[in-house]
């Protein structure tokens, strides 16, 4: 597996290549946001620090979002929650403390990797790597069909596929974050119920979380927003949210 570490500095980038050779990944490091961009093709995993010389690491995160869904765990050595929050509504899948072990870290990244093995988008990059002449199209063609399977979940007019990464809106593709998805998967599983922040959370991020709930909070405000209406997602004050099917519209 090839991870890019983007840290522009020397020892921190030097410490974690030794930790993951030793673990047996094979890594490239760069300096950069605008190098992280160009050296994206053929990553497993990207290991970016957010504070950068030339992008904010949430820019470089959400420019990586508009083409890949590489999974990205953000390092920062900041107390900054906004900086977190942003980089995470960005598309970050983890975001870990520069002063954590190394232990924590390989076990984070065993963590996202199981996490995003089904991305189509991800896959398909790989597809078109190895074929030079396939297409992004092409190598989309080689994965299991969009009809519905039996592990699908669907609350009115949405659809969620969990083998196929695949989240559909009136049969149209609603494009998420893995992330994204796996709250919305949360929610879907039990519709019309309300689930508590912390049983959320945990499922989603972990029992060992620990950034702000805010988090939660700005995940879903992204979600409704790429569903179109906020009563997909109802607030639960006190609580936490539920999932409802708004009544159907023709428009």
């Amino acid at each position: 597996m090839n991870v890019l570490i983007v840290d522009d500095d020397d020892e921190a980038a030097r410490q974690l290549d030794r930790a993951l050779t030793s673990h047996g990944y094979k890594t490239e490091r760069v300096s950069t946001g605008a190098a992280a961009l160009r050296q994206l093709p053929g990553m497993t995993l990207v290991l970016l620090d957010l504070s950068l010389p030339d992008l904010a690491g949430h820019e470089v995160c959400r420019r990586i979002r508009e083409n890949s869904c590489v999974p990205v765990i953000a390092l920062s050595d900041q107390g900054n929650e906004l900086d977190r929050v942003i980089t995470l509504h960005m598309g970050a899948d983890d975001i870990v403390h520069k002063s954590h072990g190394q232990y924590e870290l390989m076990a984070r990244i065993q963590a996202v990797l199981r996490r995003s093995a089904q991305c189509r988008l991800h896959f398909a990059a790989h597809c078109a790597l190895k074929r030079s002449t396939m297409d992004l199209t092409s190598a989309w063609a080689l994965l299991p069909a969009r009809a519905a399977t039996a592990g699908s979940l669907r609350v009115g007019e949405l659809r969620l596929d969990p083998a196929a990464r695949l989240v559909l809106l009136r049969e149209k593709e609603v494009r998420v974050t893995p992330k994204e998805f796996e709250l919305l998967a949360v929610l879907m599983e039990n519709p019309g119920v309300v689930m508590e922040r912390r049983d959320i959370m945990s499922r989603v991020w972990g029992e060992n979380w620990f950034g702000s709930t805010r988090t939660l909070d700005v995940h879903v405000g992204s979600l409704r927003s790429k569903l179109g209406s906020s009563e997909w997602i109802q607030t639960v004050r006190g609580i936490g949210y539920k999932l409802n099917a708004p009544a159907f519209r023709t428009a």
